[in-house]
């Protein structure tokens, strides 16, 4: 799970699992694979980091 922010700063817990794609068309848009769309605040490069870490503490752990 992710935490993403909606464009007017709600905070967001996103199952990176399910993102299908994340296009910056300026504003950031993931789509999930059902379909849904959100628009998020964070940079596509910052949600890419965030999958990334995310699913490094599932496989490997938690940093310390």
């Amino acid at each position: 799970m992710i935490e993403v922010t909606r464009l007017r700063g709600a905070k967001v817990i996103l199952n990176a699992e399910l993102i299908e794609t994340v296009e910056g068309t300026p504003d950031t848009v993931i789509t999930l694979t059902g379909g849904k769309k959100l628009v998020v605040e964070e940079t596509p490069e910052q949600i890419v980091s965030s999958v990334i870490e995310y699913k490094r503490k599932i496989f490997h752990g938690p940093t310390v």
